[in-house]
């Protein structure tokens, strides 16, 4: 496999139909560009082979179902999981986590009991928890970071408790990008008789990930970020975890008989697909597997990480400019300027054809602990190169001439 670097990019750009010539899109962190390849599947899904599936007896149904489950043992394989069984199809990360904090929270959580999370969790991973925390009396606690913008994995060590029953962070901070020990973190978790929730949005799509060699219990992606469709996302979780889940929503596909007098459910993981699925969506996520991985993963890590170098370095010469994170974080970098806001920033820049993110991020807790309002964002994916990064410090220069 080639090696790559900002002066030789992966340059996979001509690959991606929605990005102009002279466009630099620097917001994969939000929602990745999708190449040609994937938008074709989904043509295809739709324009040649589209039927339901799981229920048609026709053979169109019945290719479609084939298809449909073999994109699960893909995806499957993709993150290392033991069986494709384990493998739920949800609209996305929130919707996984959400089925998590509902069903198994529901089902295991009692008063006194405690969830961990951390200061720089998404939003997603965090109301979802605070909302099951309300209806069975649970407590959150919310790990401290380091200096540089990791979780404080020493420190939630001794903020752990026998009464912890689930962890759930970041795989990577969609803020910071900074990467957290997952092998360790599953390892504390388990010490004290705690589960392990990843969420692993930004992890996956620039990140080899082994869900059995990691040791969490859930882990939840979605496919939007992984240059896949949007509406379609993974949840897995060990099969034992999975079996003695209650369903989160009722409805067709998930049943094993339905009667008035009561109901019998499916074993996972139809228990917790409920209706009918995003056919397409599937096999736009499966496309986008293929996509990633004739690429490699760990050469698209490589090339996200040494234009982050470059980037870091670049934006560090700019006067009264603050950089956020850790310098090895995976692909995103967030900062600030001094007397502009993020949302200016992010105007101006798109005047250059430029664009970033500027906000929040879903993530305002670890806003309040930087000290700012919001950032601005800037996150890399295949298609970028030293153009791009070029780009982007000529735009920020711009800005501080504006703002003087």
């Amino acid at each position: 496999m080639d090696t790559f670097s900002p002066t030789r990019p992966l340059d996979h750009v001509a690959d991606f139909p929605a990005i102009p010539e002279g466009w630099a899109y620097l917001d994969t962190a939000a929602t990745a560009q999708k190449p040609q390849a994937v938008i074709n599947a989904i043509a295809r899904g739709y324009s040649e082979t589209y039927a339901t599936v799981h229920r048609g007896v026709y053979q169109r149904s019945s290719e479609m179902t084939l298809a449909f489950e073999a994109s699960r043992r893909r995806v499957a394989r993709f993150i290392g999981a033991p069986s494709s069984d384990e493998v739920i199809f949800v609209r996305g990360a929130t919707e996984g986590i959400n089925l998590v904090a509902q069903s198994w929270g529901g089902a295991n959580l009692q008063p006194g009991d405690r969830i961990m999370l951390s200061m720089l969790e998404h939003h997603s991973n965090i109301v979802p928890w605070q909302l099951i925390a309300e209806r069975t009396g649970a407590t959150i606690d919310v790990a401290p970071l380091t200096e540089d913008g990791r979780i404080d994995l020493d420190a939630m060590a001794d903020i752990l408790t026998a009464r912890h029953r689930i962890v759930a962070l970041a795989h990577v901070s969609n803020v910071l990008g900074s990467v957290l020990d997952a092998k360790r973190a599953a390892a504390l978790a388990h010490s004290v008789g705690a589960l392990l929730l990843l969420d692993g949005c930004q992890a996956v799509p620039r990140l080899p990930v082994d869900v059995a060699d990691l040791g969490c219990d859930f882990y939840v992606f979605s496919g939007h970020k992984l240059y896949g469709p949007t509406g379609i996302g993974v949840l897995w979780g060990r099969a034992e975890l999975l079996a003695a889940m209650p369903p989160w929503q009722g409805g067709g596909a998930m049943i094993d008989r339905v009667s008035f007098a009561g109901t019998t459910y499916a074993p996972p993981p139809a228990r917790f697909e409920p209706g009918t699925p995003h056919v397409v969506g599937v096999l736009g996520l499966e496309a986008a597997v293929d996509y990633v991985e004739s690429i490699g993963v760990e050469a698209i890590s490589a090339h996200e990480n040494a234009l982050v170098r470059e980037a870091r370095d670049a934006l560090s010469s700019i006067n009264s400019l603050r950089v956020f994170g850790p310098e090895d974080s995976a692909g995103i970098i967030s900062f600030a300027l001094e007397g502009v806001h993020p949302h200016d920033i992010g105007t101006i820049l798109d005047e250059s054809r430029v664009a970033i993110r500027a906000g929040h991020h879903c993530a305002q807790p670890l806003m309040a602990h930087l000290g700012v309002d919001a950032t601005a964002r800037a996150s890399f994916g295949v298609y970028n190169g030293r153009r791009d990064i070029e780009a982007l410090v000529r735009g920020i220069e711009r800005v501080t001439r504006i703002f003087g």
